[in-house]
């Protein structure tokens, strides 16, 4: 797939996202998800960690690797991590409520970053919540937890700047898929206690490196999922979905 291809697919696809939430239910669980590389390497180490809402206690893990071969081109990542994340997806035991993705939602210069791209494959709320700004303008947020600013790009507000914690540097919020920008604002803070990135991505960025630190002492690039408690009232994903997933990763050829 080239450039060109890449960027088709994200404006064909970019009309088909939901910015609002459809009657919402209560989210008990939270899913974060992160993917970690060695510079130069082609390999690709993705991660999906699911937390309960309420305790932000780890429920289920899972992970894929694998190599790459989409280049590395700003703007265009979900060509390069999304199959890999799909695959973790697609072992996931339970179906979350909601993704946070350690990248951008529409807070994007195609308006289809990773968190959107992803949520939309997976039909599922997700939520982009980015450590440094790709595009727009903001005024800085107050010093306190909770203190926000829009994030605006050509006059349009495409996100929010959020502080999670105390005179400490704020994240960058955005819609993805199936989600209010004042819901994703929620889930982040709800998500966000001791440390500034959300918990369930920072379980993610945790587990991503253990399996890249492992693979590199044994190796390998071969690591499957792990699995936690289970819960009486979880889902599964859908044949449909499933498939859907694979099909996908084989369209990208990655």
């Amino acid at each position: 797939m080239d450039y060109k291809t890449a960027v088709a697919i994200q404006a064909d696809l970019r009309g088909k996202l939901v910015l609002r939430d459809d009657e919402p239910g209560d989210i008990r669980i939270v899913a974060g998800a992160d993917i970690s590389c060695n510079k130069g390497d082609d390999r690709v180490y993705a991660a999906v960690v699911l937390l309960d809402a309420a305790t932000l206690d780890v429920v289920e893990e899972a992970s894929h690797s694998g190599r790459i071969s989409f280049p590395y081109i700003p703007g265009l990542l979900s060509f390069r991590e999304g199959p890999s994340l799909l695959r973790a997806f697609d072992k996931l035991r339970r179906r979350p409520d909601v993704v946070l993705f350690d990248g951008q939602g529409i807070a994007h210069p195609r308006g289809f970053g990773l968190a959107a791209h992803m949520g939309l494959i997976l039909d599922l709320p997700s939520v982009g919540c980015a450590k440094t700004r790709l595009i727009g303008t903001f005024e800085e947020p107050g010093a306190r937890r909770g203190n926000r600013s829009p994030l605006v790009h050509d006059g349009k507000r495409i996100g929010t700047v959020l502080r999670t914690k105390d005179r400490v540097k704020p994240v960058f919020v955005s819609q993805g898929h199936w989600i209010s920008l004042e819901r994703a604002e929620d889930v982040i803070l709800q998500c966000t206690r001791r440390y500034r990135i959300p918990e369930p991505i920072r379980r993610a960025h945790i587990l991503v490196n253990k399996l890249r630190q492992q693979a590199a002492q044994k190796g390998t690039g071969d690591w499957g999922v792990g699995t936690r408690q289970k819960t009486a009232d979880s889902k599964k994903p859908t044949a449909d979905n499933i498939s859907f997933l694979r099909i996908y990763a084989v369209y990208c050829q990655l």
